[in-house]
């Protein structure tokens, strides 16, 4: 009696499972921000960027993919996880930015615009 409820329980449960390709990634960041920390020291930056802040970014990122990802296509997510994970390392903040960009594309007028360093950014 306690196995054929159990088994009920078990196949009932699995009816709300959700879909992998809606949900979030699960990526896993250290060795990206450690390598980060390492090349950045390596080179000798001035300001090289430190494990605890990289983590931070890619915490932040992972936190703006929770409200960005249902609204992405399914093709799209796939994409983007693949060039967010290519090489071996695995970056929140390179798969939010292609979801981001790809989202720009398909249309920039509702986009935010972006400014950078032109002669006539101050005259807008």
């Amino acid at each position: 009696m306690k196995i054929a409820a159990l088994s009920t329980a078990l196949l009932g449960s699995q009816l709300f499972v959700m879909p992998v390709s809606d949900r979030v990634p699960e990526l896993k960041v250290e060795a990206l921000c450690k390598a980060t920390t390492t090349d950045d020291k390596a080179m000798g930056l001035a300001m090289p960027q430190s494990f605890a802040d990289c983590m931070r970014d890619e915490t932040a990122a992972q936190q703006q993919l929770i409200a960005a990802w249902g609204s992405a296509s399914v093709p799209l997510r796939d994409s983007c996880e693949g060039e967010a994970t290519a090489g071996g390392s695995q970056s929140y903040v390179d798969l939010l930015t292609c979801i981001q960009m790809a989202e720009w594309v398909k249309s920039p007028s509702t986009a935010t615009r972006l400014k950078g360093a032109s002669k006539t950014r101050n005259a807008q």
